[in-house]
């Protein structure tokens, strides 16, 4: 099994590279001036050298890329004495560090937190920028992915009883309705409905964030009813999947030999399906959520912007709007470490439910 995990991180490693190199060269070769951005119209030439300079931007492209994969590292090389150097080790900047081990006088090995360099508009570091919107962003993935599990598995079972059957037919009605319907759409149509038409007897609002602000004594509070629509809405088509993928499998499953031993020694229905016959049935829907965990972070863009929820998906759209590059990159970069992570454990869950994972 530890083979199998290290095989598997390994994997999710290479992935990763993959990913921070399309994501630096993209957005380096994109047209456009960081520098006379940030100066706006008092760039003069003089500034912007100076502020290519100190971005990093006068070095070669592939020397610029190299470092900044030592940025992310964990564990990376630095220049411990010469401050011009474009390898200087900044404290300040690196913070949290280590110095591990001195090879020479000047190069030294660092432990330290990855560095996403800062934003170009207000000048904070990248990470802090994503933290603010992070901990929004995953409170609403996470509601939308809980109840699309619980209620697309608890729909699927059903419709596999019930096989053919009216409320069978209902519920494959409706999910092929909410695969169809895109996150951005979905979202008007739910602050329409919920938060216009149905206001007074919802009492829901059109937008708002995981914390209100009162101005007439409350002052900031944690108002849990603005989670209800946007989790709703992200929630949608991953339900929609699962209550397919549940009921598909489920009826594969109950067609085997071992379910039919299990019937003829007078087991209930409801110890088959819960003991014997979910449990085998489970492997699909895993995969799913795997894919829509990380597939959520990544459409709350259109669902954050749309009810002013402030995550993430904020965050990107007003980076786009000022080509912030490095906002856009860090944020990148953290959606697909969230995918790898739960790439990997997804694969570790295979090999503990299917042994035969782990040797294939």
């Amino acid at each position: 099994m530890g083979r199998f995990i290290l095989k598997r991180t390994l994997y999710g490693l290479l992935v990763l590279l993959g990913v921070i190199s399309i994501n630096f060269f993209l957005f380096n070769i994109l047209p456009g001036d960081p520098a006379r951005m940030m100066l706006g119209q008092r760039a003069d030439i003089t500034s912007v050298e100076a502020i290519n300079k100190d971005l990093g931007r006068d070095k070669p492209l592939l020397t610029q890329f190299f470092n900044y994969l030592n940025d992310l590292s964990p564990v990376s090389f630095h220049n411990d004495v010469d401050k011009n150097s474009y390898w200087f080790f900044d404290a300040v900047k690196y913070s949290s560090s280590v110095k591990l081990l001195h090879f020479s006088e000047e190069n030294v090995l660092v432990l330290k937190k990855p560095y996403l360099r800062k934003s170009y508009q207000s000048k904070r570091n990248v990470s802090e920028i994503l933290y603010d919107g992070f901990i929004n962003t995953i409170i609403l993935a996470l509601v939308a992915m809980a109840f699309a599990v619980i209620i697309g598995v608890i729909i699927g079972i059903v419709c596999a009883i019930y096989k053919n059957r009216f409320i069978d037919r209902l519920a494959l009605v409706f999910s092929v309705l909410g695969m169809s319907l895109p996150s951005f759409f979905a979202a008007i149509l739910n602050a329409w409905i919920f938060a216009f038409v149905l206001v007074g007897f919802t009492g829901l609002n059109m937008t708002g964030s995981l914390y209100s602000v009162d101005d007439f004594g409350r002052g900031e509070y944690l108002d849990l009813k603005n989670l209800i629509l946007p989790a709703f809405t992200l929630g949608i088509r991953p339900l929609a999947i699962i209550v397919e993928l549940t009921r598909n499998s489920l009826l594969d499953v109950l067609s085997q030999d071992y379910i039919r031993t299990a019937r003829a020694k007078g087991l209930s229905n409801f110890r088959i399906i819960t003991k014997h016959a979910l449990k085998n049935a489970m492997n699909p829907v895993i995969t799913a959520v795997s894919g829509w965990l990380a597939s959520l972070l990544a459409g709350a863009v259109f669902v954050e912007y749309i009810f002013d929820w402030k995550g993430i998906g904020v965050v990107i759209v007003n980076s786009l709007e000022k080509y912030d590059f490095p906002v856009i990159m860090g944020a990148v970069l953290f959606i697909s470490i969230i995918l790898v992570i739960t790439n990997i454990i997804v694969d570790i869950a295979y090999g503990l439910l299917d042994p035969r994972v782990r040797i294939q």
